[in-house]
């Protein structure tokens, strides 16, 4: 293991004022983004449809309760894809990697048939987005310096480049699912997801000296024994699969209680860890309410992929000039809002520069702000089909894209901050792990959303959250505090 680090440079050329290595991996996770998205856009219909449109023929609760598992498991493979990175093949080459995987994923889901293509896709397309995500995420950490004001401000960017992906991956695949099926839809995905390994594998070599490191290097002599910890793993789960003690009615619930799980184990490995500092122990304890409050916030923002996208194909008018939208197209309203948002975010976290509230307050403005998003739906609750009018429903996504600007990006900021050096993208997975416990939990939620009960189930989470985001601003002191000195 290397010795020194690369230390980003303060002067030469900048993107937007940023390391210029920035850009190029946003438009790598833009790639990323673009297949995910466009694939997750179409999945829910995918699951409900009835076989004679190209669907599953799923019940709605079901499907709900997958996608919403589905996205938990995508954020709890950031584990797996954070431990390889840290301790045996470092980020880089873990990204790579990860790209390919994705990549047959999707090829998985446009070619093989039925419920064995829809596993094998989710299954493919679940792990390799976990192994990016955790390491393209901390490979833009590597890129600021300790103390750099300029590292909330390049993750906002960072976020704005993604969702560029985001915006165009649900356009393109909805409209090839309208045109063609859902089958070339997820084949649109795929060549996107290649369109970004090829453009990795021309640039992977610019990255710092830090994307190489391994930073807690695995000894050989431990090789065999985790090698025997996986394939006892592969083995127990083919069991239980086999003899159906896992199935689609129960899979959010044991994917809610393994985040569960792992979070704690996770806690416990680093906080008893004797590679790390009293500071960085404390930093570690002073996470743990924003991890909380993330968690809150996931378990609401990714119903988009749920209640959301429900009420969009059961109450939304989606009546463009004489052309019916595919509901699936609504999920490409929030990347735009974060492409017009995330630069006047990072702008104002720029010139306030030290005057800008802490990321606990941040998080605490989130949750406030998501809140009254679900309160915004109430005066439309109740209604038949086509009730909501497209305007309406642009305004609430756009309280989500606020609320999201304050607590996704901040909280990858606020984690490379926090992290203990000897658990750099293994800390980045501990917050990819609130949001898989969030996703998670998102499904099982919109198992209790119906027409019947739009109004109180929008208040009760809208209400849920301005609390908590409410207990937070009251902790936030004592959290500072414990954060030692970090922002």
């Amino acid at each position: 293991m290397s010795t020194t680090k690369q230390t980003p440079a303060a002067g030469g050329k900048t993107f937007l004022g940023h390391p210029r290595m920035l850009a190029n991996l946003f438009s790598v996770e833009l790639w990323e983004r673009f297949s995910f998205y466009g694939m997750q856009a179409l999945l829910l219909y995918y699951m409900t449809y009835s076989v004679a449109e190209g669907g599953l023929a799923f019940d709605g609760t079901t499907a709900a309760g997958l996608v919403g598992a589905y996205g938990g498991g995508v954020y709890l493979s950031t584990i797996l894809g954070a431990w390889l990175a840290d301790r045996v093949l470092g980020s880089e080459r873990v990204l790579f990697y990860s790209a390919i995987i994705i990549m047959c994923g999707h090829i998985a889901l446009a070619l093989l048939p039925g419920v064995v293509g829809l596993t094998i896709g989710l299954v493919l397309v679940g792990i390799g987005s976990g192994g990016l995500k955790a390491n393209a995420s901390s490979l833009v950490g590597t890129l600021y310096a300790p103390g750099d004001e300029r590292r909330d401000a390049g993750f906002s960017i960072f976020y704005m480049g993604i969702n560029i992906g985001a915006l165009v991956g649900p356009l393109l695949t909805n409209l090839a699912w309208d045109t063609y099926g859902f089958h070339v839809g997820f084949g649109l995905a795929a060549i996107g997801m290649a369109a970004g390994l090829v453009q990795y594998g021309l640039t992977r070599k610019n990255l710092p000296d830090a994307a190489h490191e391994v930073e807690n290097p695995l000894p050989r002599t431990a090789y065999p024994r985790w090698i025997g910890i996986a394939a006892a793993f592969v083995v127990i789960v083919g069991v239980v699969l086999a003899t159906g003690l896992l199935d689609a009615g129960n899979l959010a619930n044991v994917m809610a209680y393994t985040a569960i799980v792992a979070t704690i184990a996770y806690f416990a490995v680093i906080l008893t860890s004797s590679k790390v500092t009293p500071v960085e122990r404390r930093r570690v304890y002073s996470f743990m309410p924003l991890f909380i409050a993330s968690a809150a916030f996931w378990s609401l923002f990714q119903q988009q992929f749920t209640v959301v996208a429900l009420y969009s194909e059961s109450r939304l008018d989606r009546n463009l000039f004489g052309w019916e939208m595919p509901p699936g197209m609504v999920q490409s309203i929030n990347p735009i809002f974060i492409i017009v948002f995330a630069g006047v975010f990072a702008t104002v976290w720029t010139r306030l520069g030290s005057r800008q509230p802490s990321s606990p307050l941040k998080f605490s403005f989130g949750l406030i702000v998501m809140g009254l998003a679900f309160l915004a739906f109430i005066p439309f609750a109740g209604g038949g089909p086509n009730s909501t009018p497209l305007i309406g429903l642009a305004a609430i996504l756009l309280l989500f894209t606020w609320a999201e600007l304050f607590i996704s990006p901040i909280g990858l900021s606020v984690t490379t901050k926090l992290a203990p050096e000897a658990f750099r993208t293994q800390m980045l997975a501990l917050f990819f792990l609130s949001i898989s416990l969030g996703t998670t939990v998102s499904g099982l939620l919109a198992g209790f959303y119906s027409e019947a009960n739009e109004v109180p189930y929008f208040a009760f989470s809208g209400i849920t959250a301005i609390v908590l985001g409410g207990a937070l601003i009251a902790g936030a002191p004592a959290i500072r505090k414990a954060m030692s000195g970090v922002r």
